[in-house]
């Protein structure tokens, strides 16, 4: 099985260090100097990672063979994914992997569908669910126990329990809607 464990970003200083966005809860592991990584395109890999550092906050990488900025700039947006055995799993029992809750029907704890997630965006602060409603539009659902309250990955469904305002409903539109027109209506008989 294959996981997305980082995005690479612009190259840092003249020596081939990169920036990279991390998609993993176990950089130590899976971003560790001697990691071969695949790549998103294929043909700017595989990479083994040669030296790792924070900097700023940031995690800095430099792979091997790369040894000036315009070979790291090259890299830039370049996927690196991770071969990771399918029998394992998150060494914690609400944590997941993203290619679990990929694709995952979302639905309100009243049974109430609001579409699929289509992604999962790692913020500092927290993930976000990215959900693609049945109209095609996007909602952002934050991963976080209060609103996002089970994941049944038999179901292959996330139960939310959205704050009032999260997900702008159509139902919801239509009930202001009406609302303002029986008061335009009452306002003028």
């Amino acid at each position: 099985m294959q996981l997305v464990v980082a995005r690479v970003g612009r190259a840092h200083g003249i020596k081939g260090e990169v920036n990279v966005e991390v998609r993993t809860d176990e950089p130590e592991l899976r971003l560790a100097p001697g990691a071969v990584l695949l790549t998103d395109p294929a043909s700017t890999g595989p990479l083994t990672i040669e030296t790792g550092r924070v900097h700023s906050g940031r995690l800095l990488l430099r792979f091997e063979g790369v040894r000036d900025r315009n070979a790291a700039e090259a890299l830039r947006n370049t996927l690196l994914i991770a071969e990771v055995d399918p029998e394992e799993l998150p060494e914690e029992e609400d944590e997941y992997y993203d290619h679990q809750l990929m694709d995952l029907d979302v639905v309100t704890k009243d049974g109430v569908e609001v579409g699929r997630i289509t992604e999962i965006s790692h913020l500092p602060s927290q993930d976000l669910f990215i959900v693609e409603r049945p109209d095609g539009s996007e909602v952002m659902i934050p991963f976080v126990q209060e609103i996002v309250t089970e994941i049944d990955l038999e179901e292959q469904r996330a139960v939310i329990d959205p704050p009032p305002g999260l997900i702008d409903d159509q139902a919801a539109r239509d009930e202001v809607a009406d609302g303002h027109s029986a008061s335009s209506r009452d306002d003028s008989a």
